[in-house]
C-alpha cells in the first residue's frame, strides 16, 4: 500500500507542478472541454491494448495505457481541487464507500445465490440511494451514457432493463425477435422511405446487440474484431494488387474478390497464436573478477558447454544461450541453474583438479563457484536422467 500511496502521490506533485505558474503552457491552458478528447482518446487506447492481449500478446503495454488513463483522470481532479471542488482522496473516497454499499454479500451479512442476483440487489441499491439523493426512485435504464457508442449503449440499456425482469426467456427467441425484425427491414427497403429504413435498420441493430448479451459475447468487442479482420484482408487485397502491378482504383471486382478470397484462406491457415512468439536471447555477458579459462575448460564440458577461451573473457555455448565470462567491475557472484550431464562424483573430482569450490552436494545435485568466486552455479539433474549419466575418471 505505502508503494502504491507514493506513487500517486508523486503523479499528483508532477499535475500540480504542469498547472502552477511557471508550469508547462499547454497544461496550463487545458479545462474540462478541451480535455474530453484526450479522455475519449486514452480510453480507446486502453481498449485497443485489451484486445492485443486476447490476441496473445504481452500486457506491459496496457500497462503504459492505463497510465495515460490514470493521468487523465488525476489532470480532470486537479482542475477541480484549484477551484476547491474536490480531490484525488475524495474520488477514491467515493468509489471505495459505492463499491462497499453494493455488495453487502461481501462486506456486509446478506447471502446470495449467485450472479444473477447480485445485479437485482445492485439495481435495487442504485433505485434506493437516488431516492436518498433526489427525491425520486428514477429509472432503472439511469446512468447509461447517453454519449457511448451506439451499439455498446444499447446493449447495456437491454441487460439493465433485465433486472427487473424485462427480458425475452431464452436465446432463441432473441433469434426469432432479429428475424421478425429483418423482415420489417425489408419492408422498409421495398418502401423506398429513407426514414423507415432508419428506423428498422435501428430495430435490427438493437436486437443484435441483445443478441450479443445473450450470448455473452460483447457486441463492440466482435464488431471491433472484425474491423480489425477486414483491415488485415483489405492490407493483402492492396499488396496483391501492387504485386501484379495493378493501380488502385483499376483494378475488377474479380480481381480484389480473389485475393480476399487469398487473404481469408491465409488466416485459416495460420490461426493467432495463444500467446505471442517470445524474443530469443541468444547471448548474455556476465562481468567477473576473474574468467578462470581453465577452469571453465575442465568443467563447462561436464554441463555440455563448448568452451573458448578468448582475450579477458570465456565463452561458453551452452546449446541455447551464449555465456561470456567477462573481466570487469563485479558487485556480486553471477548465479547460474544448469542440468548436469555426468555423476556427481565425476564432477566432484573435476571441481578439485581444476580448482573450484564446492558449496553444497547433494544426490544429483551440486552447487559449486570458480576458483574467483565470480560464479555461482546450482546444477542438478532427475532420478531418471541420472541413472543414465555417465560414469567414472575424467
Amino acid at each position: 500500500m505505502a508503494r502504491t500511496g507514493e506513487a500517486v502521490e508523486k503523479l499528483q506533485a508532477i499535475m500540480a507542478r504542469l498547472r502552477a505558474e511557471g508550469g508547462c503552457p499547454w497544461d496550463r491552458a487545458q479545462n474540462l472541454r478541451s480535455l474530453r478528447p484526450y479522455l475519449v482518446e486514452e480510453t480507446y487506447e486502453v481498449l485497443d491494448e485489451m484486445d492485443r492481449i486476447s490476441e496473445g500478446g504481452a500486457w506491459r503495454a496496457l500497462c503504459e495505457e492505463l497510465g495515460d488513463l490514470l493521468f487523465q483522470i488525476v489532470f480532470h481532479t486537479q482542475l477541480a481541487s484549484e477551484i476547491g471542488e474536490f480531490q484525488l482522496a475524495d474520488v477514491a473516497d467515493a468509489i471505495s464507500e459505492k463499491i462497499t454499499r453494493r455488495h453487502p454479500h461481501v462486506f456486509g451479512a446478506l447471502h446470495v445465490a449467485g450472479a444473477e442476483q447480485v445485479l437485482a440487489n445492485w439495481a435495487r441499491l442504485k433505485a434506493e440511494e437516488r431516492l436518498e439523493k433526489t427525491g425520486k426512485v428514477g429509472s432503472v435504464l439511469d446512468g447509461v451514457p447517453s454519449a457511448a457508442p451506439a451499439l455498446l449503449r444499447a446493449e447495456r440499456l437491454g441487460e439493465k432493463a433485465s433486472r427487473i425482469g424485462f427480458d425475452w426467456p431464452d436465446v432463441a427467441q432473441v433469434r426469432r425477435k432479429l428475424e421478425e425484425e429483418l423482415r420489417e427491414l425489408d419492408g422498409a427497403i421495398a418502401s423506398g422511405r429513407p426514414a423507415a429504413v432508419e428506423h428498422e435498420l435501428g430495430d435490427v441493430l438493437f436486437s443484435l446487440a441483445n443478441l450479443a448479451r445473450f450470448l455473452a459475447t460483447p457486441a463492440e468487442d466482435a464488431l471491433r474484431a472484425a474491423n480489425r479482420r477486414f483491415t488485415e484482408r483489405f492490407h493483402v487485397v492492396e499488396r496483391g494488387l501492387l504485386a501484379q502491378g495493378v493501380p488502385f482504383g483499376t483494378a475488377t471486382l474479380a480481381q480484389m474478390e480473389a485475393l480476399w478470397v487469398q487473404a481469408k484462406a491465409e488466416e485459416a491457415a495460420l490461426p493467432r497464436p495463444l500467446h505471442r512468439p517470445q524474443a530469443e536471447v541468444v547471448a548474455v555477458r556476465l562481468p567477473v573478477a576473474t574468467h578462470s579459462p581453465a577452469f571453465w575448460q575442465t568443467v563447462g564440458p561436464l554441463l555440455g558447454w563448448a568452451v573458448t577461451v578468448e582475450e579477458r573473457a570465456v565463452r561458453c555455448e551452452t546449446g541455447g544461450v551464449a555465456l561470456s565470462f567477462v573481466v570487469g567491475p563485479s558487485g556480486h557472484p553471477a548465479e547460474l541453474d544448469a542440468r548436469l550431464l555426468v555423476d556427481v562424483p565425476r564432477l566432484l573430482k573435476a571441481l578439485r583438479t581444476a580448482g573450484g569450490t564446492v558449496d553444497d552436494v547433494a544426490e544429483g545435485a551440486c552447487v559449486f563457484s570458480d576458483p574467483g568466486h565470480s560464479v555461482v552455479v546450482r546444477c542438478r539433474t532427475s532420478a531418471v536422467e541420472q541413472a543414465a549419466l555417465p560414469t567414472g575418471p575424467v
